[in-house]
This record gives C-alpha cells, structure tokens and sequence, in this order.
C-alpha cells in the first residue's frame, strides 16, 4: 500500500515564525513514517513557499531563541483549478508529487486566520484543523467575543479600538469602566504577541503603541481573577474534549517567552487538580465555543476558572502549538492519544471533512 503524501506548510509571515518551525519539528519527528511521507513546505518571512529537505530545514533547530528556516532555492507556486499536481517547483519548472493532504501549522498571521485555509479551499486539497470561516472568526477576538456573548457565554469585559482612534482613547475613561489592572492585546494575533499588562497611564499608552505595531486593532480587557484552564478539542461534526490542564505562570503572566522560550516561564498542570464535576463542565464549554465559532479539526480554548468555579473564555486558537511544551498535543496525551495517534486522528479528520464537502452540487439544475 502506498504511503498517504502530507505537505507540511510551516513557517510563514508572521510574528509567531519561529514558534511555527517548532511546531513542525515536533511534527515532523512524531509522524508515522511507516504510513506517511512527509513534504516540507516552509514559508519564510517574505512570504514565500520553499521545497525543504527533512535533514537540512531548519537551523539552530534545538535553540528556540535562534532557531531559523533554511531557505533553499526550490521555490514553491500553486496552481489553482487542478484536479491533481496543484504545486509547481519554480526552479525546475517541475510539478511536484501529488500532495494528498496539507497540514498547516502556520501560527498567527496569513496561517491561522483564515488566508492559507481559503488558498487551500482553492486548491480543493484536504487540510487538517479548522476550516475559512472558523479560522477568521477565532483568529479575532473581537469578533469572537461578539459571537460568543450572543451565544450566552461569558468572556471578559472590554473595549475595542481602531488604529485611527488611538490619540483619542482616554485612560481615564478605559480606567472607570475596567478598573486596573487591565491587558492590551492586538485583536489578531497569538502566543501572547503585543500582549500588556497594564498598571497604570504610562503603561497604558505603551501598551496600545505595542499592540498597535502588531494589528489596526486592538482589545483593552478587564484583568480577570482565577485560575487559567485551557481544554484541547478534536473532532468535525462530533467533536470530542480531552482532561484540561492549568497554566501556572511563574512570571507576571502567560508571556511569548514564557510559552515558548523559557521552560521555566510556567508549569503546566496536565490534568489539572480538580473535582470530576468541574471537568466535566469544563469539556462541555469547551465543546461549546468551538462550535459556536465553527472550529472544526482541532482547537485549544482557553479559560479563567473564577472563585467561584465559573468560567470565562480567554481565547481559541486554532492553530495550537505543537512544540514540546505545548499544551495542546500534551492534553491529548494525559487523555489516551499519543502524539502519532493525534497526528492520525487530525489527518483522518481532513479526509473527513473534504469528502462531505465534495458531496455539495456546484450545479443548479434545470428541470
């Protein structure tokens, strides 16, 4: 039997880069080589689609603080409207094997929001994790957060801001209506990217020029009080939630650096401690908010546990990390799937979703 094809896209244009080429080390390395064979897509800084090598794409691999996309000379086009043969290597002018399925682990910007999943819809080539609408929808939090409220599901007090409105927003008023402290954070970014914690006016206003570098606009959020909870989802039409786990921030709180760069930046609960009722509560929401915002494949919501046990939604990603300290892979470990088991499952699932897909008419018929 021949092996499945699966095109790695990883890297991008994105403040989340580096964190992408983790990602897909740890992919790459826990795939079942014996059923699949992997192509390396790497997308660097510019933009541009690379053909990588599996023994030469990355540099300085071990060190998340340097590690870098090894660019090659084998560039990558697409070709929309093929049945087959939808990638095209520019410096050979040669079409590449058939890819037969893609699995983007392209972090934060043109990856997780939306734009590589429409090219890939284009294509009409088979992807893991959440599909366009989803993608945009849970990639800004502003309107997620809006379509979540509607949903009768608690999320954080805030405020929205334009770029445009910037000189305009008053700390006084922001103040008076969340208290402090607060976080600023860009609507459309991840990983805790342009992320403040603010104290007082001086912060506040460093804060929006920081959040502002990274997005036209940004959310100013109440600072809410309780434990962080984050459940991992999997699954299309019937989709399933592993054991939560808890985030405990050994720093003024969940940072880049701390996710990413620092193992020591937090410890990570997985399961977190916690009676059978609340993780039960805790799955349930879970699967609640990934389908009020369309997540299909897979997802990571992420709560605040109050005092009181309630819950309040922070964020989902989309794209979760897949590096060797990420949450998302670890919760389905601790749950009974192992890291190539997840891999399968989110590969399966791609399948899944592309053939219901090919099962609507693009006809109208005239009887």
């Amino acid at each position: 039997m021949s092996k499945i094809r699966v095109g790695i896209v990883f890297g991008g244009k994105s403040a989340e880069h580096e964190v992408s080429l983790q990602s897909a080390k740890n992919i790459v390395d826990a795939i079942d080589r014996e059923k699949y064979e992997v192509i390396l897509l790497g997308v660097d800084k510019a933009g541009k689609w690379h053909v990588s090598d599996s023994s030469t794409y990355l540099e300085n691999e071990d060190d998340p603080k340097t590690i870098r996309l090894n660019k090659t000379n084998q560039q990558v086009a697409v070709i929309p409207g093929q049945t087959r043969d939808q990638l095209l290597n520019v410096a050979s002018e040669s079409l590449l094997e058939q890819v037969d399925v893609i699995f983007p682990i392209v972090h934060g910007t043109l990856g997780e929001d939306g734009s590589l999943q429409g090219l890939l819809r284009t294509l009409n080539m088979p992807f893991v994790g959440t599909d366009l609408l989803g993608s945009a929808i849970s990639m800004d939090k502003d309107i997620a957060k809006r379509l979540l409220r509607e949903a009768k599901i608690n999320v954080a007090k805030g405020l929205t801001f334009k770029k445009h409105q910037q000189k305009d927003i008053s700390f006084d008023q922001v103040k008076a209506e969340l208290g402090l402290p607060l976080f600023i954070k860009p609507a459309n970014q991840g990983s805790s990217v342009g992320v403040s914690k603010v104290e007082n006016e001086e912060s506040f206003h460093a804060g929006l020029s920081e959040a502002f570098l990274f997005d036209h606009k940004v959310l100013v959020e109440e600072a809410v009080v309780g434990r962080e909870i984050e459940c991992a989802v999997l699954g299309n039409e019937h989709p399933i939630a592993s054991l939560p786990g808890e985030i405990l921030p050994q720093t003024d709180f969940y940072s880049y650096e701390s996710k990413y760069i620092d193992e020591t930046g937090a410890k990570l609960a997985a399961p977190a401690e916690m009676p059978e009722e609340q993780t039960s509560r805790v799955q349930a929401a879970a699967i609640n908010v990934y389908q009020t915002l369309e997540c299909e494949g897979m997802a990571r919501v992420d709560f605040f546990m109050k005092e009181d046990g309630s819950l309040v939604v922070n964020e989902v990603n989309t794209i979760p990390g897949f590096t060797k300290i990420s949450m998302y892979p670890r919760l389905w470990g601790i749950s009974g799937i192992s890291y190539p088991d997840l891999i399968d499952r989110l590969i399966n699932l791609a399948f899944e979703r592309y053939e219901r897909n090919n099962q609507l008419q693009s006809n109208v018929s005239h009887q």
